[in-house]
Formats: structure tokens, sequence, C-alpha cells
């Protein structure tokens, strides 16, 4: 009798075959409750590599045991007459259609499951495609580093103002600054297929630029070129680095090639050393960025990006406490009206107007006039898309929202806020899955970053699964998110101690601009009276989560109250 004939007979192929079967379900399993679990990623690699060494075991036993009607013996001591492999070879059979049957289930289901939203991840078939990857700074002086990141930024927003080119925004782009990684991974992650890099030496009044165009696929560089100008070249540089790409991505305009918008070399340097700076987002870097772009102002005061940018600025300032929104605001009014004088064609400036009619003003009629206007201008610019979302969102219009915030995700996959954005209006939406899926993508980002866990714990509070939504609340790294969640969910737990605590802990932070969250709490513990007075409280200290009355679904409680539509009439929320 040959091996392979006495290998069918003992059933071993039938073994390793459900062996197979049955260890690649557990594995898939394995990766979809580890996640839900919270369980450590070593998890899944120890049960892949005992199934491994479990395989061999396997067909082991099948060779040298039979199984008999007296129980498992040793093959050699089984009587061949009295053998009853034939029948063990047909369970076996039906046992490998069953497992069969399930792994199918299972793989059709997971095809039509995904964790980030279809919508999400879908773009305009081709479309021609593009990231700039943040620009060496090749100079002596580490300090010059502001130069070759905005020198990035303005190529980027260059390109980004073609409507036929699809570009990765730059919180995506910048992801990868500084890092060792491979073109290949960076064009399946943003969903692009080509990389512009390069680098930037700046020495005095005199520059020189490299840049390549390389095709992700074939991972050929398609154009490269370098220039040796002066400083005040560098804005027909820009240009001739935007036509060559449209160029070479054979790019079929449907209007004119954009230019970028020029100054004087030292106006747009400092402009630059501005932007740069406030990037570092703190109360130290938004005052000294504020001091570069007015020096920027005082060479060229009809710079409109300068005055964009210091609109920016304060209205920034004024989120964050380094001015009293009182104060803040209406800078910022000033410098984005004036910035609109002087570029009626402005999105960004136009965007930036409708963001402090929201935020400041509660001029929701103006800032809706405002935001289809950024949308006509540049309907590509991520945080025009990124502004008006947020929006829509604020005026109970969650399908606009949604829309916009997925074309956000599509141009910017990597930024952040959009994620809680997305996560919001999917709660909005009742899509509860969708909004943990989103919010858990966030957290594979940003894990560290403020909110990130509270964002999350939302969707399972509203889906009553309080008790991953207290370990999940236990992670926030913002105490007054994380005492708001932990005094909601303990809550509806029934642990009355634990949330008076939590109550108690936020309440003493309430007056460092906690009022939303208070609100919150108060609604989801019922305590209308108290919700309602923090609700005015937010009022009075232009709290920006007020703007969320019209759809924050914690707040259920409070809509069929009369105060509820007084508050709603007061904003003037109600856009007809």
């Amino acid at each position: 009798m040959s091996l392979l004939t006495e290998l069918r007979r003992r059933n071993v192929f039938r073994v390793g075959g459900a062996y197979l079967v049955l260890a690649w379900l557990l594995l898939q399993i394995g990766e979809t409750l580890a996640p839900a679990l919270h369980l450590p990623e070593w998890v899944n690699s120890a049960l892949a590599f005992f199934l491994i060494l479990g395989f061999p075991v396997a067909l082991f036993f099948a060779w040298a045991f039979e199984l008999t009607p007296e129980g498992l013996k040793l093959e050699k001591h089984v009587d061949r007459q009295q053998s009853i492999t034939p029948q063990t070879g047909r369970k076996l059979d039906r046992t490998i259609i069953v497992l069969l049957v399930v792994a199918l289930g299972y793989f059709v289901w997971q095809s039509v499951k995904s964790p980030v939203p279809e919508e999400v991840v879908t773009t305009v078939a081709g479309e021609p495609s593009i990231a700039v990857l943040p620009f060496t700074n090749m100079s002596s002086d580490a300090e010059q580093e502001y130069f070759s990141d905005g020198l990035t930024e303005e190529l980027l927003n260059l390109l980004a103002k073609i409507p036929e080119l699809k570009v990765t925004s730059r919180t995506s782009a910048f992801f990868y600054k500084g890092k060792d990684i491979k073109i290949a991974d960076v064009g399946r992650e943003l969903n692009v297929d080509h990389v512009l890099e390069g680098s930037v030496r700046k020495s005095g009044n005199k520059i020189r630029i490299t840049a390549q165009l390389i095709e992700v696929d074939t991972d050929a560089h398609l154009w490269s070129e370098t220039w040796d100008r002066d400083l005040d070249d560098v804005f027909a540089i820009q240009d001739e680095i935007a036509a060559n790409v449209v160029s070479e991505l054979r790019v079929q305009l449907l209007g004119d090639l954009p230019h970028a918008v020029q100054t004087d070399g030292d106006t747009y340097s400092l402009y630059l050393q501005a932007r740069h700076t406030i990037n570092q987002r703190t109360h130290e870097s938004l005052l000294r960025g504020e001091q570069l772009v007015n020096r920027a102002l005082e060479i060229d005061p009809g710079y409109a990006p300068g005055w964009v940018l210091k609109a920016h600025i304060h209205s920034q300032q004024g989120d964050v406490g380094v001015r009293l929104p009182v104060e803040a605001a209406p800078m910022a009014r000033v410098a984005v009206d004036r910035a609109l004088e002087l570029d009626p064609e402005s999105a960004a400036a136009y965007a930036l107007s409708g963001d402090i009619m929201v935020s400041y003003e509660r001029n929701y009629a103006g800032a809706e006039a405002a935001f289809e206007r950024a949308l006509e201008l540049d309907p590509n610019d991520v945080d025009v898309l990124y502004q008006a979302a947020v929006y829509y969102a604020f005026i109970d219009q969650p399908e606009m929202a949604l829309k916009l915030a997925l074309r956000t995700y599509e141009r910017d996959p990597l930024f952040t806020a959009n994620y809680s954005t997305l996560g919001y209006v999917y709660n909005m939406l009742g899509r509860y899955e969708e909004a943990v899926a989103i919010c858990r993508k966030r957290i594979e980002i940003a894990p560290d970053s403020y909110g990130t866990y509270y964002y999350l714990a939302w969707p399972l509070v509203l889906m009553g699964r309080y008790e991953e939504a207290l370990e999940v609340a236990n992670q926030e790294r913002l105490d007054g998110f994380k005492q708001t969640m932990l005094a909601i969910v303990h809550w509806k737990l029934g642990d009355m101690e634990a949330s008076d605590a939590a109550m108690k802990a936020l309440l003493e932070q309430q007056s460092g601009g906690w009022d939303w969250q208070v609100v919150q709490a108060r609604a989801m513990r019922g305590e209308i009276d108290e919700a309602f007075a923090a609700m005015d409280a937010a009022y009075e200290t232009r709290d920006t989560g007020l703007q969320l009355i019209l759809g924050d679904r914690s707040i259920e409680s409070l809509r069929a109250d009369p105060r509820y539509e007084a508050m709603v009439k007061k904003m003037g929320l109600r856009i007809d």
C-alpha cells in the first residue's frame, strides 16, 4: 500500500483540511473580538503561534491514532477489519463543509462591513491625485525650516486650487515629516497616484529649490528640476512647479492655471514664519505669530493672505484663551474684512468670516451665505470643506454636514478633527456603529490627542453600552471631558456616588470653559433645571459647545421644555 493511499485511509488529509479552515476562522474571530474586548495586540499573535504549532500535531494524531467505538486507540492496535475510518471520513467531510459554509458567510459579512464607512474612502474614478510631502530643509540654519515647510504648504495650496486634481491636504502630508517612509506606502495610505517631494536651501536672499514628481506604482521619477534664484522669484518657481505637475499628470484643465499671490521677499518670509510658528499651537506661539504677521503687513499692507492669517490667529487666540473672545472676535473681524477688500475671491477669507459669524457673532444666516460663497470659489479646499461641515452640523443639516465631512476625509484622511465631526454627525443620524468605527480610527492615528476617547464614548453611551463607555472614558486625556463622561456613565450604571464625585469635579472646572459639558452631564442625569442654568451660562460666556444645541443627542431630555426653544430662538439658530 502506497504512502498516499495510507494517508487517505487514515483521514490525514481530511483532518488537515478541517484544521486549516477552523484555524482561519479562529484567527478572523480573534481579530474582530480583540479590539472590542480591548485585548493587547500580542493575543492574536499568540493565537496564530499556537495554531501553527498545532497543525503538525493534528496531522501526527490523525496518522498515529484512530477513533473507535471504544475510544481513541493507537492505529497499530486496531484491527483493519474493525476499522471505522470510512465512517469517520464521512463525518469529517460533513464537518469541513459546515466550516467552509461558516467561513464563506464570515467572508461575505466582512466584505460588506467596513471599519470606516464605505462612503468615506470612495474617490472620483480616474481623477489624477497627488500628495506634496514636506520639502527638506537643506539650509545650514535649522531655524530656516519654517521656509521649507511654508513653501510646501504654498505649493500644496496652489495645486489644490486645480479642480481637476485631487491633492491631499497639509495634515495628512505633514504626518510623514521626518519619517523614513516608502513612496508606495504613502500612495496606499493617502490613496494617491503621485508624490511631489523636494528640498529647499535658503541663505539670505538666495534660495535653491529642488522638486521631483514620482509615480507611486512604478517609483519612477517623472520629472525633476532645480532652481537657483533670488527670494523674490519664489512665486514664479511655485507657478512653474504647478505647471510642470499639471503637464506631467496630463490634467485637462477646465480653467486657467492658478498663480501664487505675490509680495516682496521679506513680507513672504515673515508670513511663512508666522504660519509656521502658530502651528506649534501654544499661547506663546499665537502671540509670536501675531507679531510676525503684523511685521509682514507693515511692509506690504496689501498682501491679502497676510490678513487672512492675521484673522485666523485672532480667532485661535479667542478659542484657546490667549485673549477673551469679546476682544479677539472684533480683531479677527477687522482682519478678515480687510482680506476680502483686497481679494474678493478668497475662499479662505469667506470661510473664516463664516466661522467668526458662527463662533462669536451668532449670525447664522450670514454664515450660510459666506460658506456657500467659499465652497463656490474653492470646493476642494480642506479648511473650507471642514468649516462648512461643522456649520451645517450646527444648523441641524446632518446630511449636508456628512457630505462635506466625507469630502474633507477624502482630501485629508489624517485630519483628526474631522474624525470628531464625522462621529458627531453619525450620532445625529443615529448611525452609532459608524460613529464608533470612525472614532476608533481617530484613536489609531492620534491616541494621545485631547477628546479622542470622549468622542468614542458618546456613541457607546447612546447605544447603552455603558461598561464599554466607562472603560473608554477612563482613558480620556483631558480632565473636563473625562469627568463629563464619568458623571454620565456612572449614573447610567447606577453608581450615584461615583457619578456625583465626577459631577463635583466637573463643576469645579466649569468656569474654565466647560459650561456645555455641564449641560450634557446634567441633562443625561435628568437634572433639567440645573442643565438650563448651565445653558444660560454657556450663552453668556459664548461657549462654542452651545452651537451643538440642535443636534446633540445628549440633551434629548431638554427638548420638550419651553426653555429649550427659547434658547434656540435667542441664538438665532433656525435657518428658514
